[in-house]
């Protein structure tokens, strides 16, 4: 499969300067009347590509043109699905290869719901092609993949906005909001973050045909090639490292990203970190079982720490994130938050929030993590704001390269054993050769790993 060429569109749609908007995800300003829908693309239309896209179908007006996928019968299910969700009750054009559908449309946005190894090339292809992009995390396998990203969306001047979306979680952003920036906290020096779900899928199906209706070469892309052992879809591939970041760049990209947020923390100064394969050693998943990493800043240390065996320390926050200063501490997670003062005093609770009654149609989507829609819906809104209006989103792409960057950095330190600390200026770890060199994964070829001095 050589990859298709792709005309680049000289004239970029799309706006003014960007601007900062404020650092709280949910929108405080209703989006402006369009004349016209947002024309709309999906790029992966597996469990959380739909579900992304049913949340800005729910959000906006908008025409779901296109959607590409390698595996057709995804295709057709989702392309049935979008036809009963939109209101012009039209069903999308499908591809099989995502260039396909960046050449046939003049997209407003793009969204990417694939697997990990080819959001960088999907991404930059879609915001070459004049898109704003909706991009889900991690937002890439490597480092230099996430330069390259950030360097093609400030270049082009497009809305970038990542699913981290602890950002826009509704009652995360009132934790933020009256408890850390109102300073109940006092001096934070030390956080913690966690993820003890047993969710490292593991065990050795045999090598078997490839369906027809799955094109798999495709679906490899710029990772290496396995043998095909089954369809990859929702968890398998998530538990090899040739496609994924593993449990740290899934799980702890959100908590590490949700404390920055909170926090107002830019990159770590280091990043060190141990684990491995401890437990779980049987079957063909190549992600760490056990790991603990460190992201340093000037007088405080975020520490993440995942098991996919055992219990969890604290069994009503087994993932999440706990900030610790010395006037209290708070514990927060998709479920709740709950802050407790310093030597007594009332704490102070907040729940997830639902919105059944304003979604129905909620109940009967298959799979729907009804705890994250309305996050999602306001991550949404906040996207729309920034294209609308010119602006930064909360979750902007060089916020979810932070914290991406920082989790695939922990995984090499990891490897090699040493802490590491990465020079964005440079795109170097300093100091340091051999780790340099793994900020880039080699490409399979014909695809050509792409370039933040030349996107």
């Amino acid at each position: 499969m050589s990859p298709l060429k792709i005309d680049r569109r000289k004239f970029i749609k799309g706006g003014t300067a960007l601007m900062a908007l404020g650092s709280v995800g949910v929108p405080a300003m209703g989006l402006q009347a369009r004349k016209a829908s947002y024309k709309v693309g999906l790029i992966g239309t597996g469990w959380y590509g739909k579900s992304d896209l049913f949340r800005l179908i729910q959000v906006a007006e908008v025409e779901v043109l296109a959607l590409a996928d390698p595996d057709q019968k995804l295709l057709d299910e989702a392309a049935k699905l979008v036809s009963q969700r939109q209101s012009s009750g039209k069903t999308p054009q499908t591809y099989n290869h995502y260039r396909q559908m960046l050449d046939a449309h003049e997209l407003d946005i793009v969204l990417v719901g694939s697997p990990d190894h080819w959001h960088a090339l999907q991404a930059i292809d879609a915001i070459h092609a004049g898109a704003h992009v909706y991009l889900q995390k991690p937002i890439s396998v490597d480092v230099i993949e996430g330069e390259a990203i950030l360097a093609a969306a400030r270049k082009y001047n497009k809305v970038v906005q990542i699913g981290t979306q602890r950002r826009s979680t509704p009652h995360l952003v009132e934790a933020k909001k009256n408890i850390v920036d109102e300073g109940l906290l006092g001096k934070v020096s030390h956080a913690e973050m966690c993820c003890y779900y047993h969710m490292r899928a593991n065990g050795s199906p045999e090598v078997q045909p490839v369906p027809d209706f799955f094109d798999y070469d495709l679906w490899v892309g710029p990772g290496p090639m396995r043998p095909f052992d089954g369809l990859p879809h929702r968890r398998w591939w998530r538990t090899m490292m040739e496609y994924s970041n593993g449990i740290t760049g899934d799980m702890c990209v959100h908590m590490f990203d949700a404390v920055r947020w909170t926090l107002g923390l830019g990159w770590p100064k280091s990043v060190f970190a141990t684990g491995g394969i401890y437990v779980q050693k049987g079957g063909k998943s190549t992600i760490a079982d056990t790991q603990t990493a460190t992201f340093h800043y000037d007088d405080l240390d975020c520490v993440w720490t995942h098991r996919s065996w055992g219990t969890a320390q604290d069994p009503e926050y087994p993932w999440a994130y706990k900030i610790y200063g010395d006037k209290g501490t708070l514990k927060a997670s998709v479920m709740k938050y709950e802050f407790i003062p310093q030597g007594g005093g009332e704490p102070i609770r907040g729940d997830v929030v639902y919105e059944r009654e304003k979604y129905p149609e909620d109940l009967n989507e298959k799979d729907i993590e009804l705890h994250a829609a309305p996050a999602t819906r306001d991550h949404m809104r906040d996207f729309l704001m920034a294209i609308e209006q010119g602006g930064r989103p909360v979750a902007d792409i060089e916020e979810g390269h932070i914290s991406t960057a920082s989790c695939i950095l922990a995984n090499i330190s990891m490897e090699l054993g040493r802490p590491l600390a990465y020079d964005p200026d440079k795109m170097i770890v300093r100091d340091d050769a051999e780790a340099t060199r793994l900020l880039r994964r080699p490409y399979r070829a014909p695809f050509q790993h792409p370039d933040p001095r030349s996107v």
